[in-house]
Protein backbone atom coordinates (compact mmCIF):
# COMPACT_ATOMS: atom_id res chain seq x y z
CA UNK A 1 0.00 0.00 0.00
CA UNK A 2 1.63 2.85 -1.22
CA UNK A 3 0.07 6.61 -2.52
CA UNK A 4 1.15 8.15 -5.77
CA UNK A 5 0.34 11.21 -8.00
CA UNK A 6 0.91 12.60 -10.99
CA UNK A 7 0.09 16.23 -12.16
CA UNK A 8 0.18 18.41 -15.71
CA UNK A 9 -0.04 22.05 -14.93
CA UNK A 10 -0.05 25.27 -16.74
CA UNK A 11 1.96 26.77 -14.00
CA UNK A 12 4.84 25.49 -11.20
CA UNK A 13 3.66 21.79 -9.77
CA UNK A 14 5.76 21.32 -6.46
CA UNK A 15 3.47 22.71 -4.30
CA UNK A 16 0.06 20.68 -5.44
CA UNK A 17 2.26 17.66 -5.46
CA UNK A 18 3.61 18.33 -2.05
CA UNK A 19 -0.03 19.06 -0.48
CA UNK A 20 -1.40 16.08 -2.65
CA UNK A 21 0.88 13.82 -1.03
CA UNK A 22 0.06 14.78 2.31
CA UNK A 23 -2.52 14.03 1.73
CA UNK A 24 -2.33 10.86 0.82
CA UNK A 25 0.22 10.59 3.82
CA UNK A 26 -1.95 7.87 5.72
CA UNK A 27 -1.27 5.39 2.84
CA UNK A 28 2.72 5.22 3.62
CA UNK A 29 4.78 6.57 6.47
CA UNK A 30 8.09 5.31 5.35
CA UNK A 31 9.39 7.12 3.01
CA UNK A 32 7.99 10.25 0.08
CA UNK A 33 9.95 11.33 -3.43
CA UNK A 34 8.87 14.02 -6.03
CA UNK A 35 9.91 14.33 -9.48
CA UNK A 36 9.51 17.00 -11.77
CA UNK A 37 10.68 18.04 -15.34
CA UNK A 38 10.74 21.41 -16.65
CA UNK A 39 12.02 20.95 -20.47
CA UNK A 40 14.88 18.77 -21.07
CA UNK A 41 15.65 18.91 -17.37
CA UNK A 42 14.57 16.43 -14.16
CA UNK A 43 14.17 17.31 -10.34
CA UNK A 44 14.28 14.96 -7.89
CA UNK A 45 13.86 15.02 -3.99
CA UNK A 46 12.84 11.51 -2.00
CA UNK A 47 14.33 10.41 1.26
CA UNK A 48 13.24 8.34 4.24
CA UNK A 49 10.57 9.83 6.60
CA UNK A 50 6.95 11.82 6.14
CA UNK A 51 6.30 14.53 3.69
CA UNK A 52 6.47 17.54 5.81
CA UNK A 53 10.33 16.16 6.89
CA UNK A 54 11.41 14.82 3.47
CA UNK A 55 10.84 18.75 1.58
CA UNK A 56 12.25 21.69 3.26
CA UNK A 57 11.91 25.15 1.45
CA UNK A 58 15.58 24.48 0.13
CA UNK A 59 14.23 20.93 -1.36
CA UNK A 60 10.67 22.71 -2.82
CA UNK A 61 12.71 25.29 -5.01
CA UNK A 62 14.36 23.35 -6.85
CA UNK A 63 11.34 20.72 -8.04
CA UNK A 64 10.67 22.86 -11.26
CA UNK A 65 8.32 22.31 -13.53
CA UNK A 66 4.89 22.19 -14.79
CA UNK A 67 4.65 18.42 -14.64
CA UNK A 68 5.34 15.57 -12.22
CA UNK A 69 4.88 12.75 -10.31
CA UNK A 70 5.18 11.93 -6.74
CA UNK A 71 5.20 8.84 -4.11
CA UNK A 72 4.41 8.12 -0.34
CA UNK A 73 6.05 4.71 0.70
CA UNK A 74 4.78 1.86 2.37
CA UNK A 75 7.09 -1.07 2.71
CA UNK A 76 6.73 -4.59 1.93
CA UNK A 77 9.07 -5.62 -1.35
CA UNK A 78 12.62 -4.26 -0.91
CA UNK A 79 14.31 -3.11 1.95
CA UNK A 80 13.38 -0.03 4.24
CA UNK A 81 16.55 2.10 3.34
CA UNK A 82 16.03 5.47 1.24
CA UNK A 83 17.43 4.04 -2.20
CA UNK A 84 14.24 2.14 -1.60
CA UNK A 85 12.14 5.75 -2.04
CA UNK A 86 10.40 6.45 -5.07
CA UNK A 87 9.92 7.49 -7.99
CA UNK A 88 12.57 5.82 -9.65
CA UNK A 89 13.89 6.67 -13.21
CA UNK A 90 15.86 5.65 -16.00
CA UNK A 91 17.49 7.80 -18.92
CA UNK A 92 16.45 5.07 -21.72
CA UNK A 93 14.58 5.86 -23.68
CA UNK A 94 13.93 9.64 -23.48
CA UNK A 95 14.14 9.64 -19.54
CA UNK A 96 11.76 7.83 -17.85
CA UNK A 97 10.15 8.09 -14.55
CA UNK A 98 7.86 5.87 -12.43
CA UNK A 99 5.91 5.40 -9.09
CA UNK A 100 4.00 2.59 -8.42
CA UNK A 101 1.74 1.41 -5.87
CA UNK A 102 1.48 -2.64 -5.38
CA UNK A 103 3.56 -5.61 -5.71
CA UNK A 104 4.67 -7.97 -8.62
CA UNK A 105 4.44 -11.74 -7.92
CA UNK A 106 6.62 -12.47 -10.86
CA UNK A 107 9.55 -9.48 -10.42
CA UNK A 108 12.01 -12.43 -9.50
CA UNK A 109 11.39 -13.55 -13.32
CA UNK A 110 11.42 -10.59 -14.89
CA UNK A 111 14.47 -9.34 -13.44
CA UNK A 112 16.10 -11.90 -14.82
CA UNK A 113 14.44 -11.39 -18.26
CA UNK A 114 15.57 -7.63 -17.97
CA UNK A 115 19.19 -8.77 -17.74
CA UNK A 116 19.19 -11.71 -19.88
CA UNK A 117 17.14 -10.45 -22.63
CA UNK A 118 16.76 -6.55 -21.84
CA UNK A 119 20.05 -5.92 -21.38
CA UNK A 120 18.75 -3.65 -17.99
CA UNK A 121 20.41 -4.20 -14.78
CA UNK A 122 18.09 -3.42 -11.63
CA UNK A 123 20.42 -1.68 -8.59
CA UNK A 124 17.70 -2.31 -5.52
CA UNK A 125 15.39 -4.78 -3.97
CA UNK A 126 12.24 -3.13 -5.28
CA UNK A 127 9.77 -4.35 -8.02
CA UNK A 128 9.20 -0.84 -8.82
CA UNK A 129 12.14 -0.74 -10.74
CA UNK A 130 11.50 -3.87 -12.09
CA UNK A 131 7.80 -2.13 -13.39
CA UNK A 132 9.47 1.12 -14.33
CA UNK A 133 12.17 -1.13 -16.75
CA UNK A 134 9.45 -3.20 -18.34
CA UNK A 135 8.01 -0.33 -19.33
CA UNK A 136 10.75 1.59 -20.27
CA UNK A 137 12.04 -1.53 -22.70
CA UNK A 138 8.96 -1.45 -24.25
CA UNK A 139 8.71 2.23 -25.26
CA UNK A 140 11.99 1.33 -26.51
CA UNK A 141 10.87 -1.28 -28.44
CA UNK A 142 8.74 1.02 -30.43
CA UNK A 143 12.02 2.69 -31.97
CA UNK A 144 10.84 5.63 -32.79
CA UNK A 145 13.07 8.83 -31.79
CA UNK A 146 9.79 10.94 -30.83
CA UNK A 147 6.53 9.21 -29.45
CA UNK A 148 3.12 9.30 -29.26
CA UNK A 149 -0.09 8.08 -27.38
CA UNK A 150 -0.32 5.04 -29.59
CA UNK A 151 3.14 3.91 -28.61
CA UNK A 152 2.52 4.78 -25.17
CA UNK A 153 -0.48 2.59 -25.41
CA UNK A 154 1.29 -0.28 -26.38
CA UNK A 155 3.75 -0.03 -24.28
CA UNK A 156 1.12 -0.79 -21.34
CA UNK A 157 -0.26 -3.19 -23.70
CA UNK A 158 3.14 -5.14 -23.52
CA UNK A 159 3.69 -4.13 -19.67
CA UNK A 160 0.04 -6.36 -18.99
CA UNK A 161 1.35 -8.97 -21.16
CA UNK A 162 4.92 -9.17 -19.03
CA UNK A 163 3.84 -8.31 -15.32
CA UNK A 164 1.66 -10.32 -12.55
CA UNK A 165 0.28 -9.09 -9.53
CA UNK A 166 -1.17 -5.35 -8.59
CA UNK A 167 0.04 -2.41 -9.82
CA UNK A 168 -1.30 0.91 -9.94
CA UNK A 169 1.24 3.00 -11.79
CA UNK A 170 2.13 6.86 -12.33
CA UNK A 171 5.04 7.38 -15.35
CA UNK A 172 6.92 10.59 -16.65
CA UNK A 173 8.26 10.74 -20.01
CA UNK A 174 10.83 13.98 -20.00
CA UNK A 175 9.05 16.09 -22.61
CA UNK A 176 6.27 14.23 -23.27
CA UNK A 177 3.86 14.19 -20.42
CA UNK A 178 2.28 11.53 -17.79
CA UNK A 179 1.33 8.21 -18.05
CA UNK A 180 -0.77 6.34 -15.28
CA UNK A 181 -1.71 2.68 -16.23
CA UNK A 182 -3.54 0.15 -13.36
CA UNK A 183 -3.21 -3.75 -13.42
CA UNK A 184 -5.77 -5.73 -15.46
CA UNK A 185 -7.67 -6.61 -12.56
CA UNK A 186 -7.70 -3.14 -11.03
CA UNK A 187 -6.66 -4.51 -7.55
CA UNK A 188 -4.90 -1.41 -6.73
CA UNK A 189 -6.98 2.11 -6.86
CA UNK A 190 -6.15 4.94 -9.46
CA UNK A 191 -8.20 8.02 -10.29
CA UNK A 192 -8.25 10.88 -12.12
CA UNK A 193 -9.41 14.31 -12.53
CA UNK A 194 -9.46 17.88 -14.15
CA UNK A 195 -9.29 21.07 -13.43
CA UNK A 196 -10.06 24.68 -16.04
CA UNK A 197 -7.96 27.28 -15.28
CA UNK A 198 -7.23 30.35 -17.14
CA UNK A 199 -5.07 29.02 -18.91
CA UNK A 200 -6.21 25.85 -20.06
CA UNK A 201 -7.40 22.50 -18.33
CA UNK A 202 -5.12 20.59 -16.16
CA UNK A 203 -4.99 17.20 -15.10
CA UNK A 204 -4.67 15.04 -12.17
CA UNK A 205 -3.94 11.40 -10.84
CA UNK A 206 -3.75 9.87 -7.85
CA UNK A 207 -4.17 6.93 -5.47
CA UNK A 208 -7.26 8.36 -4.11
CA UNK A 209 -10.19 10.92 -4.82
CA UNK A 210 -9.07 12.82 -1.67
CA UNK A 211 -6.54 14.53 -3.16
CA UNK A 212 -8.15 15.58 -6.26
CA UNK A 213 -11.15 16.91 -3.86
CA UNK A 214 -7.98 18.69 -1.88
CA UNK A 215 -6.03 20.78 -4.56
CA UNK A 216 -9.95 21.74 -6.21
CA UNK A 217 -9.88 19.13 -9.40
CA UNK A 218 -12.98 17.63 -10.38
CA UNK A 219 -12.89 14.04 -10.45
CA UNK A 220 -13.44 12.67 -13.80
CA UNK A 221 -13.75 8.48 -12.97
CA UNK A 222 -11.50 6.13 -11.80
CA UNK A 223 -9.11 4.08 -14.58
CA UNK A 224 -10.99 0.79 -15.41
CA UNK A 225 -8.91 -2.54 -14.84
CA UNK A 226 -6.03 -2.82 -17.53
CA UNK A 227 -6.62 0.48 -18.68
CA UNK A 228 -3.98 3.52 -19.21
CA UNK A 229 -4.36 7.42 -19.09
CA UNK A 230 -1.88 9.60 -21.14
CA UNK A 231 -1.77 13.42 -20.70
CA UNK A 232 0.60 15.50 -22.56
CA UNK A 233 2.65 18.69 -21.75
CA UNK A 234 -0.05 20.55 -23.90
CA UNK A 235 -2.71 19.32 -21.53
CA UNK A 236 -4.38 16.72 -24.29
CA UNK A 237 -5.95 13.40 -22.48
CA UNK A 238 -6.20 10.40 -23.67
CA UNK A 239 -6.88 6.97 -22.68
CA UNK A 240 -7.41 3.32 -23.93
CA UNK A 241 -8.06 -0.66 -22.43
CA UNK A 242 -4.94 -1.77 -23.19
CA UNK A 243 -5.51 -5.18 -21.66
CA UNK A 244 -6.76 -8.52 -22.77
CA UNK A 245 -9.12 -10.11 -20.55
CA UNK A 246 -9.60 -6.97 -17.94
CA UNK A 247 -11.80 -7.74 -15.15
CA UNK A 248 -12.72 -5.93 -12.14
CA UNK A 249 -11.08 -7.86 -8.52
CA UNK A 250 -10.85 -4.33 -6.58
CA UNK A 251 -8.71 -4.61 -2.68
CA UNK A 252 -11.47 -5.16 -0.35
CA UNK A 253 -9.21 -4.23 2.24
CA UNK A 254 -8.94 -0.79 0.52
CA UNK A 255 -12.96 -0.21 2.05
CA UNK A 256 -12.11 -2.10 4.97
CA UNK A 257 -8.93 -0.05 6.27
CA UNK A 258 -6.57 1.12 3.97
CA UNK A 259 -8.39 3.81 2.22
CA UNK A 260 -9.76 7.54 3.51
CA UNK A 261 -13.69 7.41 4.63
CA UNK A 262 -14.00 10.51 2.51
CA UNK A 263 -12.36 8.60 -0.71
CA UNK A 264 -14.89 7.10 -3.38
CA UNK A 265 -13.08 3.94 -5.45
CA UNK A 266 -14.41 2.55 -8.20
CA UNK A 267 -17.88 4.57 -8.05
CA UNK A 268 -18.43 3.21 -4.41
CA UNK A 269 -17.97 5.84 -0.98
CA UNK A 270 -15.38 4.45 1.17
CA UNK A 271 -17.66 6.24 4.00
CA UNK A 272 -21.06 4.55 3.02
CA UNK A 273 -19.07 1.18 2.65
CA UNK A 274 -18.09 1.28 6.05
CA UNK A 275 -21.67 2.31 7.26
CA UNK A 276 -23.12 -0.57 5.66
CA UNK A 277 -20.30 -2.89 7.18
CA UNK A 278 -21.58 -1.33 10.56
CA UNK A 279 -24.86 -2.38 9.71
CA UNK A 280 -24.51 -5.89 8.24
CA UNK A 281 -22.43 -6.60 11.80
CA UNK A 282 -25.10 -6.03 13.65
CA UNK A 283 -27.48 -7.78 12.12
CA UNK A 284 -25.57 -10.54 12.70
CA UNK A 285 -24.83 -9.89 16.48
CA UNK A 286 -28.75 -9.52 16.64
CA UNK A 287 -29.08 -12.39 14.58
CA UNK A 288 -26.70 -15.07 16.95
CA UNK A 289 -27.45 -12.54 20.33
CA UNK A 290 -30.40 -11.40 20.33
CA UNK A 291 -30.51 -11.04 24.36
CA UNK A 292 -27.27 -9.05 24.24
CA UNK A 293 -26.23 -7.35 27.16
CA UNK A 294 -24.04 -4.95 25.46
CA UNK A 295 -23.99 -1.48 27.41
CA UNK A 296 -22.34 0.95 25.13
CA UNK A 297 -20.25 0.40 21.74
CA UNK A 298 -17.02 1.97 21.66
CA UNK A 299 -14.80 2.19 18.43
CA UNK A 300 -10.83 1.68 18.12
CA UNK A 301 -9.99 4.90 16.59
CA UNK A 302 -9.98 5.52 13.92
CA UNK A 303 -10.74 3.58 10.86
CA UNK A 304 -13.84 1.99 12.73
CA UNK A 305 -15.36 4.85 13.85
CA UNK A 306 -18.29 4.82 10.94
CA UNK A 307 -18.76 0.82 11.31
CA UNK A 308 -19.28 1.41 15.29
CA UNK A 309 -21.28 4.17 14.76
CA UNK A 310 -23.65 2.16 12.40
CA UNK A 311 -23.56 -0.58 14.45
CA UNK A 312 -24.27 1.07 18.04
CA UNK A 313 -27.58 2.42 16.38
CA UNK A 314 -28.98 -0.58 14.69
CA UNK A 315 -28.40 -2.08 18.07
CA UNK A 316 -29.84 0.36 19.78
CA UNK A 317 -27.39 0.78 22.59
CA UNK A 318 -25.38 4.20 23.16
CA UNK A 319 -22.21 4.69 21.34
CA UNK A 320 -19.18 6.73 22.89
CA UNK A 321 -15.64 6.98 21.94
CA UNK A 322 -14.06 5.79 25.30
CA UNK A 323 -10.37 6.08 23.44
CA UNK A 324 -8.26 9.34 23.06
CA UNK A 325 -6.07 8.97 20.62
CA UNK A 326 -2.42 10.72 20.10
CA UNK A 327 -2.25 12.06 16.69
CA UNK A 328 1.14 12.42 16.20
CA UNK A 329 1.63 8.77 16.13
CA UNK A 330 1.30 6.65 12.95
CA UNK A 331 -0.64 3.80 12.07
CA UNK A 332 0.27 1.05 14.16
CA UNK A 333 -0.43 -1.51 11.41
CA UNK A 334 1.89 -0.10 9.20
CA UNK A 335 4.87 0.28 11.34
CA UNK A 336 7.92 -2.27 10.38
CA UNK A 337 8.52 -4.49 12.95
CA UNK A 338 6.41 -6.61 15.67
CA UNK A 339 7.95 -4.62 18.69
CA UNK A 340 7.51 -1.19 17.41
CA UNK A 341 3.86 -2.12 16.96
CA UNK A 342 3.66 -3.54 20.23
CA UNK A 343 5.57 -0.44 22.23
CA UNK A 344 3.51 2.13 19.94
CA UNK A 345 -0.36 1.08 21.01
CA UNK A 346 -0.48 2.94 24.73
CA UNK A 347 1.63 5.39 23.36
CA UNK A 348 -1.50 5.84 20.45
CA UNK A 349 -4.61 5.22 22.72
CA UNK A 350 -5.54 6.48 26.40
CA UNK A 351 -8.82 5.00 27.53
CA UNK A 352 -11.28 7.17 29.24
CA UNK A 353 -11.94 5.30 32.71
CA UNK A 354 -15.59 6.47 32.66
CA UNK A 355 -16.82 4.92 29.83
CA UNK A 356 -15.80 1.40 30.82
CA UNK A 357 -16.16 0.90 34.33
CA UNK A 358 -18.77 -1.38 35.36
CA UNK A 359 -20.06 -1.64 31.87
CA UNK A 360 -20.18 -4.35 29.38
CA UNK A 361 -18.55 -2.59 26.78
CA UNK A 362 -18.71 -3.90 22.32
CA UNK A 363 -15.00 -3.01 21.07
CA UNK A 364 -14.96 -2.60 17.33
CA UNK A 365 -12.13 -2.63 15.07
CA UNK A 366 -12.23 -2.72 11.68
CA UNK A 367 -10.14 -6.29 11.50
CA UNK A 368 -7.81 -8.15 13.62
CA UNK A 369 -4.64 -8.89 12.11
CA UNK A 370 -1.58 -10.14 14.14
CA UNK A 371 -3.99 -9.71 17.07
CA UNK A 372 -1.24 -8.03 19.51
CA UNK A 373 -2.69 -4.43 19.25
CA UNK A 374 -6.55 -6.05 20.12
CA UNK A 375 -5.31 -7.61 22.93
CA UNK A 376 -3.60 -4.58 24.45
CA UNK A 377 -6.66 -2.85 23.60
CA UNK A 378 -9.02 -5.22 25.37
CA UNK A 379 -6.65 -5.07 28.66
CA UNK A 380 -6.57 -1.66 28.76
CA UNK A 381 -10.58 -2.29 29.19
CA UNK A 382 -10.17 -4.45 31.33
CA UNK A 383 -7.77 -1.96 33.28
CA UNK A 384 -10.45 0.81 32.89
CA UNK A 385 -13.23 -0.99 35.05
CA UNK A 386 -15.39 -2.55 32.12
CA UNK A 387 -17.24 -5.80 33.28
CA UNK A 388 -17.19 -7.35 29.95
CA UNK A 389 -15.42 -6.72 26.70
CA UNK A 390 -17.01 -8.04 23.80
CA UNK A 391 -14.99 -7.61 20.25
CA UNK A 392 -16.42 -6.93 16.91
CA UNK A 393 -14.43 -7.23 13.77
CA UNK A 394 -16.21 -5.30 10.67
CA UNK A 395 -14.09 -7.80 8.12
CA UNK A 396 -13.66 -11.61 8.56
CA UNK A 397 -10.70 -13.13 9.59
CA UNK A 398 -7.39 -12.38 8.30
CA UNK A 399 -6.16 -15.85 7.64
CA UNK A 400 -3.79 -15.78 4.15
CA UNK A 401 -1.03 -13.46 3.56
CA UNK A 402 -1.63 -10.55 0.99
CA UNK A 403 0.60 -10.78 -1.78
CA UNK A 404 -0.46 -7.53 -3.99
CA UNK A 405 0.97 -5.06 -1.67
CA UNK A 406 0.09 -5.11 1.97
CA UNK A 407 2.28 -6.20 4.79
CA UNK A 408 0.60 -9.40 5.73
CA UNK A 409 3.52 -11.64 4.30
CA UNK A 410 3.37 -14.47 5.92
CA UNK A 411 0.57 -17.01 7.45
CA UNK A 412 2.36 -17.25 10.90
CA UNK A 413 2.02 -13.95 11.57
CA UNK A 414 -1.53 -13.73 11.49
CA UNK A 415 -3.65 -14.62 14.45
CA UNK A 416 -6.74 -15.95 12.77
CA UNK A 417 -4.79 -18.14 10.61
CA UNK A 418 -5.19 -22.34 11.97
CA UNK A 419 -7.42 -20.81 14.54
CA UNK A 420 -11.32 -21.04 14.92
CA UNK A 421 -12.96 -17.77 15.81
CA UNK A 422 -13.18 -19.34 19.77
CA UNK A 423 -9.68 -19.22 19.38
CA UNK A 424 -8.54 -16.14 18.64
CA UNK A 425 -10.99 -15.28 21.25
CA UNK A 426 -9.13 -16.40 23.72
CA UNK A 427 -5.74 -15.62 22.10
CA UNK A 428 -6.96 -12.14 22.29
CA UNK A 429 -8.24 -12.09 25.73
CA UNK A 430 -11.74 -10.88 24.71
CA UNK A 431 -14.95 -12.54 26.60
CA UNK A 432 -16.93 -12.48 23.24
CA UNK A 433 -15.76 -11.87 19.74
CA UNK A 434 -17.80 -11.75 16.44
CA UNK A 435 -16.33 -11.08 12.85
CA UNK A 436 -18.46 -9.98 9.64
CA UNK A 437 -19.30 -12.74 7.03
CA UNK A 438 -17.52 -12.62 3.70
CA UNK A 439 -20.35 -12.61 2.02
CA UNK A 440 -21.84 -9.38 3.85
CA UNK A 441 -18.54 -7.19 3.90
CA UNK A 442 -18.33 -8.12 -0.56
CA UNK A 443 -22.29 -7.11 -0.50
CA UNK A 444 -21.52 -4.19 1.50
CA UNK A 445 -18.80 -2.45 -1.33
CA UNK A 446 -20.74 -4.11 -4.32
CA UNK A 447 -24.53 -2.65 -3.57
CA UNK A 448 -23.46 0.56 -5.29
CA UNK A 449 -21.99 -0.50 -7.86
CA UNK A 450 -22.64 -4.30 -9.80
CA UNK A 451 -20.11 -4.12 -11.69
CA UNK A 452 -17.94 -5.21 -9.04
CA UNK A 453 -18.64 -8.95 -9.67
CA UNK A 454 -15.27 -10.04 -7.83
CA UNK A 455 -13.16 -8.86 -5.65
CA UNK A 456 -9.38 -9.25 -3.84
CA UNK A 457 -10.74 -10.64 -0.88
CA UNK A 458 -7.12 -13.42 -0.67
CA UNK A 459 -6.45 -12.00 3.04
CA UNK A 460 -10.04 -13.67 4.14
CA UNK A 461 -10.32 -16.59 1.83
CA UNK A 462 -6.78 -17.62 0.23
CA UNK A 463 -7.55 -17.37 -3.06
CA UNK A 464 -5.30 -14.85 -5.15
CA UNK A 465 -6.73 -13.35 -8.47
CA UNK A 466 -4.09 -13.23 -10.15
CA UNK A 467 -3.97 -17.12 -10.63
CA UNK A 468 0.09 -17.50 -10.32
CA UNK A 469 0.32 -17.57 -6.31
CA UNK A 470 1.64 -20.79 -5.05
CA UNK A 471 2.70 -22.15 -1.54
CA UNK A 472 6.57 -22.19 -2.91
CA UNK A 473 5.93 -18.78 -3.84
CA UNK A 474 4.44 -17.75 -0.15
CA UNK A 475 7.24 -19.38 1.45
CA UNK A 476 9.78 -17.64 -0.28
CA UNK A 477 7.53 -14.47 0.76
CA UNK A 478 7.74 -15.86 4.27
CA UNK A 479 11.35 -16.02 4.38
CA UNK A 480 11.93 -12.34 3.09
CA UNK A 481 9.35 -10.75 4.46
CA UNK A 482 8.23 -11.24 8.04
CA UNK A 483 9.31 -9.41 11.36
CA UNK A 484 13.07 -11.14 11.84
CA UNK A 485 13.72 -10.87 7.90
CA UNK A 486 13.02 -7.17 7.62
CA UNK A 487 15.02 -6.92 11.60
CA UNK A 488 18.22 -8.87 9.86
CA UNK A 489 18.01 -6.69 7.15
CA UNK A 490 18.31 -3.18 9.33
CA UNK A 491 20.75 -4.12 11.83
CA UNK A 492 23.05 -5.50 8.73
CA UNK A 493 21.88 -1.76 6.63
CA UNK A 494 22.75 -0.41 10.32
CA UNK A 495 26.20 -1.94 10.46
CA UNK A 496 26.90 -0.62 6.63
CA UNK A 497 26.43 2.67 8.02
CA UNK A 498 28.58 2.45 11.27
CA UNK A 499 31.52 1.12 9.19
CA UNK A 500 31.37 3.88 6.41
CA UNK A 501 31.08 6.42 9.28
CA UNK A 502 34.28 5.18 11.00
CA UNK A 503 36.44 4.29 7.35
Amino acid sequence: MCGIIGLVAKGPVNQSLYDGLTVLQHRGQDAAGIMTCEGSRLYLRKDNGLVRDVFRQSHMLRLRGNMGIGHVRYPTAGCESSAEAQPFYVNSPYGVSLAHNGNLTNAAELQQDLFLEDLRHINTNSDSEILLNVFAHELARQGKLRIDHNDVFEAVAGVHRRCKGAYAAVAMIMGYGIIAFRDPYGIRPLVYGKRETALGTEYMVASESVALDALGFERVRDLEPGEALVVTLDGKAETRQCAENPQYATCIFEYVYLARPDSIIDDVSVYKARLRMGEKLAEKILRIRPDHDIDVVIPIPDTSRTAALQLANRLGVKYREGFIKNRYIGRTFIMPGQQQRKKSVRQKLNAIDLEFRDKTVLLVDDSIVRGTTSEQIIQMARDSGARKVYFASASPPVRYPNVYGIDMPTKEELIAHDRTEEEVCVAIGADWLVFQDLADLEYTVRKRNARLERFDSSVFNGEYVTGDVSEQYLDQLRDSRNDSAKEKRREEEAEIIELHNNA
